[in-house]
């Protein structure tokens, strides 16, 4: 960027920040910001390749003090430690190396085992007591984790696993990782937090290319319960002249475009709006069967098969809790 427009700069608006004015200033900010991330990314895999992991780098890096001294290099959206890991993950994944990492216990188990090698859940909240009084934010909270995930409604532990968040949150430069602390601690207060973002707005769903919605429907299929299942269905897609195949079998779903639709199964003929709304509820198929907004050549029960392994989703889930 500097390089192609850096004579020329006026004014960078750039992601959670207010403009930066001047062509000087302008290029110093993009210099610093440019530099700061190639030190994140380039230092992680130098500590990568001593055979470092990620939590470890994330406790190591500092940045330079050129750097750090600037505004706009500091963690108020994102931080040295949560970039670190991700630049960590996308070499080398989630597996650090360690064999005793590589097949651990799920947190409900791991955590009652936790739980009795420290004498039980009093005991394991007396330790993240005296964690918490003595400003060990982050050894409470992982203590107090494995009580509520091996006894979710332990009030004690509830009580002052909400309080340890909401300090780490207090103490907190970074927004996002404050946020998240405060919702955990509002989680365990006041019960499951439900998202307020709204989801199928119609000009999104109406922005959704067949492929999209045809692999939106494969990642909701309920994988056992269609284990012993064989569907075939094409979609004659009208005001596009295209036509795709979608198969269910081995409790998969694979679709692809092809010239025609595939011999012997069930072929509906729509428009792409109608594929949409048919996958989304919000069209009925036996009205828009009446009223010719989809034509069917072929077996009726395939696509009510279909739908049958076709699981929800659910936006609002615990995330302090099992």
């Amino acid at each position: 960027t500097i390089d192609l427009w850096g004579d020329d700069l006026e004014v960078v608006f750039a992601s959670h920040h207010w403009p930066t004015w001047g062509q000087e200033r302008a290029v110093g900010f993009l210099s610093m910001q440019r530099d700061m991330y190639a030190y994140l990314h380039d230092q992680t895999l130098r500590l990568m390749n001593l055979g470092y992991v990620g939590a470890e780098i994330a406790e190591m890096l500092e940045m330079p003090p050129a750097l750090a001294e600037q505004w706009h290099t500091h963690g108020y959206y994102g931080s040295v430690s949560h970039n670190v890991k991700a630049v960590y993950q996308r070499y080398l994944g989630w597996y650090d190396g360690n064999p005793a990492h590589l097949w651990p216990h799920p947190p409900v188990a791991v955590a009652e085992r936790y739980v009795a090698a420290m004498g039980g859940a009093e005991a394991a909240v007396a330790l993240a007591r005296t964690a918490f009084d003595e400003g060990d934010l982050r050894w409470a909270v992982e203590v107090l984790n494995h009580v509520l995930f091996s006894d979710e409604h332990h009030q004690a532990a509830r009580a002052l696993q909400a309080d340890a968040f909401e300090q780490i949150a207090f103490g907190a430069e970074n927004g996002t990782w404050r946020n998240v602390f405060l919702v955990g601690a509002k989680e365990l207060r006041d019960g499951e937090v439900a998202t307020a973002a709204g989801r199928g707005a119609p000009d999104l769903l109406g922005a959704l290319s067949v492929e999209q919605i045809l692999s939106s429907v494969a990642i909701r299929i309920d994988g056992p319960k269609a284990w012993d299942l064989h569907v075939v269905l094409s979609f004659v897609i009208t005001d596009l002249d295209e036509t795709y195949v979608f198969e269910l079998r081995h409790g998969v779903a694979n679709h692809r475009r092809t010239d025609s639709p595939a011999d012997g199964g069930t072929t509906l003929t729509l428009a792409r709006r109608s594929l949409i709304e048919l996958f989304t509820g919000r069209l009925d198929f036996g009205e828009a069967l009446g009223d010719g907004r989809i034509v069917l050549d072929g077996d009726p029960i395939a696509l009510g098969t279909l739908v049958s392994v076709i699981g929800t989703t659910e936006r609002n889930f615990p995330i302090v809790t099992p």
